[in-house]
């Protein structure tokens, strides 16, 4: 049976967080809010994770998964390098759904974890509650929109509950999420960067930004 969570004053009451954390580190499956749609996520180091996820969307093992980090600490854990283009955009755009593809470092992420030439799709959110989430459990979390895949991102708990509802481990009830447009995806490991795609951030507004350094 799945744990059915509400998030109360925007924050997790600390039974609540303690509750979820624990299933976190035994490889579960979480659904919760963020500041664009409902995620489903759980560790990005566990195979049995990033495996039970893509089974769970229908998604093809070669789309790789994005995910979260708590701070730029915890980023700059898992790659090899940060650019200084893209340093100085997570100056501006961090913590907010700007999401960077980086160069992840050797054998801190299992290989299903890895987009193309070994990269990773990473940003940080600016809910607290699932920063300190993400940076107690000491790894990225996984943050791939909670639908099916090809189908649109879901704002609606309610919605997402229809699809999830047993077959993940925690469900974070949030209410509804402010949905709009998702993270822009920006690859930092070519120069000059390169948007894969244009979300709520405007690639105008990335492009004054880097044309200030």
């Amino acid at each position: 049976m799945s744990l059915l969570i509400k998030i109360k004053n925007q924050m997790l009451e600390q039974e609540d967080f303690n509750q979820v954390l624990e299933t976190i580190k035994r490889n579960g499956l979480l659904v919760y809010p963020t500041e664009t749609f409902y995620g489903l996520g759980g560790l990005a180091t566990s195979e049995i994770v990033l495996e039970n996820i893509y089974r769970l969307k229908g998604r093809h093992q070669n789309q790789p998964l994005p995910f979260v980090a708590s701070d730029l600490a915890m980023v700059l854990n898992f790659i090899e390098e940060m650019p200084p283009e893209a340093l100085n955009l997570t100056k501006t755009f961090w913590p907010g759904p700007l999401t960077l593809v980086l160069k992840a470092r050797p054998g801190k992420l299992p290989k299903k974890a890895l987009g193309p030439a070994n990269t990773i799709a990473v940003r940080v959110p600016p809910l607290e509650w699932l920063q300190k989430l993400v940076r107690e459990t000491g790894v990225l979390l996984v943050a791939t929109s909670a639908n099916l895949s090809g189908q649109p991102p879901l704002s609606s708990f309610d919605q997402v509950y229809e699809l999830f509802g047993e077959k993940v481990d925690v469900l974070i009830d949030g209410g509804k999420t402010p949905g709009g447009q998702p993270s822009t995806i920006l690859d930092v490991t070519v120069s000059p960067p390169r948007c894969l795609r244009e979300g709520i951030i405007s690639l105008e507004r990335i492009q004054a930004e880097l044309k200030k350094f």
